[in-house]
């Protein structure tokens, strides 16, 4: 799957919201269904939200927050990207690869 076609696929046709604590408070809400992380972004946080929220699918990608940001095409960094609503994406069939 090209990552950065379904982030624009699902920006376009979903609902995303970009950083921790927007993802956090959507975990909260139980409106997530799937959290991306940058390889950068702070295990301690991945760490809590996967205590917190086991059912949520968490899937790490293989790129710093400031390449997330310009696959998503926005002007800023990106450790955090939680999907609400995956539209026309495919973004559904990453699985879990945190806790491995």
């Amino acid at each position: 799957m090209d990552l950065s076609r379904q982030l624009k696929t699902a920006i376009n046709s979903g609902n995303l919201t970009f950083g921790q604590n927007q993802a956090s408070d959507a975990c909260a809400n139980g409106e997530a269904k799937l959290l991306i992380f940058a390889v950068n972004c702070p295990q301690e946080y991945i760490d809590s939200l996967h205590a917190t929220h086991p059912s949520i699918t968490l899937h790490r990608v293989h790129m710093v927050n400031r390449d997330l940001g310009v696959a998503c095409a926005k002007p800023f960094s990106i450790s955090t990207i939680c999907i609400t609503d995956v539209g026309d994406s495919e973004l559904l069939s990453l699985q879990t690869n945190i806790g491995e």
